[in-house]
C-alpha cells in the first residue's frame, strides 16, 4: 500500500477497488514515471513497470492508450525475472514519445482483467526556439530572509527604504515555486535541482532518476537531462559553476542518474563522459587518482590528466582562470579551485577563516561566472549555462545567516554580470531561483548597548530601529558585521544550541555536537564558553539532526529575457525545466 500512496494513485485505485468490491493487493505494484509526469515530445526515459510476483513476458499485459505496449514500442524490454525477491520488473530503455496529448499507461497480470495499475502522463511540444542563450542561477537553499538580509546589509535602509536592490530584485517576471518531491513534502537539493534539469519528478537523493526498488544506485529508471538533450538536438555549448563540489548534487544533476547522491567519483565520471564544455568549482579530490594525497577516489584514474587531453584548459587559482578564459582560443574550461567546497565570502574577503589559508587564490562566483560567459559566448550556436551559489545553503543548515547574505550579495554580484552580458545579447534568457528553501525570518534589532539578558537587547517593532552596517564597499560587502546593532535572524528549525545573537567570527557556526554517551546532538559548549550570556535553545529537530533542515516554503524565482513571461503565478519545479526548453525549442515539431 505504501507505493500505492506515494505515487499517486491510491485515490483513483480505491475508486476503482470499491466498485467493484476488490482486494487492493495488486499485481502491478508501480509504474515510472509516475502518475501525472510531465513528458517533454522527444527526450528520453527509461519505462518501468514493477510487479509483487514472479511473472514471464506472456504472464503480463501492458497497455499504452488501450493498445498493446509491444505494438507502441516495438524494443523488447530487460525482464528482470525476481528483483530483490520483490517480483518481476520490466524495463524499457530510453523511450522517446513522439505524439502530443494524454498517455494512459495500463499494467496488470495477465489473467486478471480485474485488478490493474493505471498511471496518466500529459506529452508536451514546445514552440520555435526564442533564446540563443539561457543562464540558470540557483541560489542553493535562499529565502526570503536571505534576500532581505542581503539587501540591508548590501545597499542599506534609510527610514524604512531600501537604497538600492539586488541585481535580482528588479527583474520583470516572478513566480513562487513548489519544491516538493515524489516521496516527501521535503525536499533535498538532489531532487529539486533534478526536477529542474529533468522535467520530472524524483525523490530525496536521487539524482535523474525515478526511485524504484532496484538495489544497485545506478539501476532506476533514468529521465534525460537538459544537459543531454542539448548535446544531443543542438551545437549549443554548456558551462557548469558552483561554488560547492563540482559533483554536489545540485551541479550533479546536469549530467547524473543515481539514486544516490554521494555516488560523487561516477559524478565525476560523467562529467567528464558527458562533455560538458566548461566545469568551474570546488571538488579536486574526486578527480584525482588514489595515490594523490588529498584524492577521495577509489580507483587510479587521473581526470584531470583526461580533460588535458580533450583539450581542456586547465585551471586551479583565480589568476589561472582568469589567463586561460581571456585566451581566444580557449573554448573548453575545466577549473577546480579547492579539493572541497570553495569557502564563502565573508570568510575569503574579511574574516580568512575556515580554509582560505590553504587555498588563498579562489575565485568567487562573480569570477567563474563572467570566465564560464567569456568562453561559452565564442560558440554562434548559442549556450546553456547554470551557476550556483551553493554555500548559501551550506551556511543556512549550520544557522550561519551572516555567511548566507554575504553569499546572496555574492550571487547577486554574479549575476549582474549575465545581465551586463545579456544587455549586450538580449537573446538571453536569466533565471534565478533556489532550488529549496530554509526556515529563516528576521524578527528584530539586537542592541549591545541594551542592558539586561540577552533577550532583553532585542528590539522589535517601534524599538528595533535600524542596524548600524557600515556602508558597503564597491562589491556590495560591508566591512563589518560585528557591529552595536545587529539583525535578529531567527531559523524556524533547528537543533540544540546556544544562541549568541553575534556573529561567528572564528569560522562558521557548529551548533550541536556529539555526545558521546547518547549518541545524540547537543548544543555545543563551546558558545557557552566564549559567550557567557548566551541562551541555550531547545532543539525543535529530531535529536539525531545536527543542523537545521530544509522546508516546504515556496521559493522565489525571478526571471528577464525572451521566454521569461512563462514564468508567473504559481508554478511546480518541474515547470523550471518547461520554461527553458519552451525557450529552446527544445520539443519543437518544426
Amino acid at each position: 500500500m505504501k507505493n500505492l500512496f506515494q505515487f499517486g494513485t491510491f485515490i483513483k485505485l480505491f475508486t476503482i477497488s470499491t466498485f467493484l468490491g476488490m482486494s487492493l493487493q495488486l499485481g502491478a505494484v508501480a509504474i515510472y514515471p509516475i502518475h501525472q509526469a510531465e513528458i517533454l515530445v522527444g527526450s528520453k526515459f527509461d519505462l518501468k513497470v514493477e510487479f509483487d510476483k514472479v511473472l514471464e513476458p506472456s504472464e503480463v499485459f501492458i497497455t499504452m492508450n488501450d493498445k498493446d505496449i509491444t505494438t507502441v514500442i516495438k524494443a523488447p524490454p530487460e525482464h528482470i525475472r525476481n528483483e530483490d525477491g520483490k517480483g518481476s520488473s520490466f524495463v524499457w530503455r530510453n523511450v522517446s514519445l513522439s505524439n502530443v496529448g494524454s498517455v494512459n499507461l495500463t499494467a496488470r497480470t495477465a489473467d486478471d482483467k480485474n485488478q490493474f495499475l493505471s498511471v496518466q502522463w500529459n506529452v508536451y511540444a514546445t514552440g520555435e526556439r526564442k533564446a540563443k542563450n539561457v543562464i540558470l542561477f540557483i541560489g542553493d537553499g535562499m529565502s526570503i530572509a536571505n534576500r532581505t538580509a542581503a539587501r540591508v546589509m548590501s545597499k542599506g535602509i534609510s527610514q524604512g527604504k531600501y537604497q538600492g536592490k539586488l541585481s535580482f530584485d528588479d527583474m520583470p517576471q516572478m513566480a513562487l515555486v513548489g519544491t516538493s518531491g515524489a516521496d516527501s513534502l521535503l525536499t533535498d537539493s538532489a531532487n529539486s535541482m533534478s526536477a529542474y534539469t529533468t522535467g520530472h519528478k524524483s525523490s530525496v537523493n536521487a539524482l535523474g532518476v525515478y526511485a524504484s526498488r532496484a538495489t544497485d544506485n545506478l539501476a532506476h529508471p533514468k529521465v534525460e537531462t537538459i544537459a543531454e538533450l542539448i548535446k544531443r538536438k543542438t551545437k549549443m555549448s554548456i558551462g557548469i559553476v558552483s561554488d560547492a563540489e563540482i559533483e554536489d548534487a545540485t551541479p550533479a544533476a546536469m549530467v547524473a542518474h543515481t539514486r544516490r547522491r554521494a555516488d560523487k567519483q561516477y559524478i565525476a565520471d560523467e562529467l567528464f563522459l558527458k562533455q560538458i564544455d566548461v566545469i568551474l568549482g570546488g571538488g579536486a579530490a574526486y578527480f584525482m587518482p588514489q595515490t594523490e594525497k588529498l584524492s577521495k577516489r577509489k580507483d587510479n584514474n587521473d581526470l584531470i590528466r583526461l580533460f588535458k587531453l580533450d583539450g581542456y584548459e586547465l585551471v586551479k587559482t583565480k589568476t589561472e582562470l582568469m589567463q586561460a578564459a581571456n585566451k581566444t582560443t580557449t573554448t573548453k574550461l575545466f577549473g577546480t579551485f579547492h579539493h572541497d567546497n570553495m569557502d564563502g565570502s565573508l570568510d575569503r574577503f574579511f574574516l580568512k577563516q575556515n580554509t582560505v589559508k590553504d587555498y588563498p587564490d579562489q575565485p568567487d562566483l562573480t569570477e567563474m561566472t563572467q570566465a564560464a560567459i567569456h568562453v561559452l559566448s565564442k560558440n554562434k550556436n548559442g549556450f546553456f549555462l547554470v551557476v550556483e551559489a551553493a554555500l548559501i545553503d551550506k551556511f543556512n543548515h549550520p544557522l550561519d545567516w551572516e555567511r548566507a547574505a554575504f553569499d546572496t550579495i555574492m550571487l547577486s554580484n554574479a549575476v549582474q554580470v549575465a545581465k551586463d552580458f545579456a544587455a549586450k545579447n538580449k537573446d538571453t534568457l536569466i533565471i534565478v531561483t533556489p532550488d529549496h528553501t530554509h526556515g529563516g525570518s528576521i524578527s528584530g534589532v539586537v542592541s549591545d548597548e541594551k542592558k539586561g539578558a540577552l533577550r532583553e537587547k532585542v528590539g522589535v517593532y517601534a524599538d528595533a530601529g535600524f542596524p548600524n552596517y557600515p556602508k558597503a564597499n564597491q562589491q556590495g560587502y560591508p566591512e563589518s558585521i560585528d557591529v552595536s546593532k545587529r539583525i535578529v535572524f531567527n531559523y524556524g528549525n533547528f537543533p540544540d544550541h546556544y544562541e549568541t545573537l553575534k556573529p561567528k567570527l572564528t569560522g562558521t557556526f557548529v551548533p550541536a555536537v556529539i555526545d558521546k554517551e547518547t549518541k545524540k546532538f547537543v548544543a555545543n559548549p563551546i558558545y557557552k564558553e566564549q559567550h557567557p550570556e548566551a541562551v541555550k535553545v531547545e532543539g525543535n529537530t529530531p535529536s539525531t539532526n545536527e543542523a537545521g533542515v530544509h522546508t516546504a516554503d515556496d521559493g522565489v524565482l525571478t526571471a528577464m529575457g525572451p521566454g521569461s513571461d512563462f514564468y508567473r503565478g504559481f508554478i511546480d519545479n518541474t515547470e523550471v525545466f518547461k520554461g527553458m526548453v519552451q525557450a529552446l525549442g527544445l520539443g519543437s515539431k518544426k
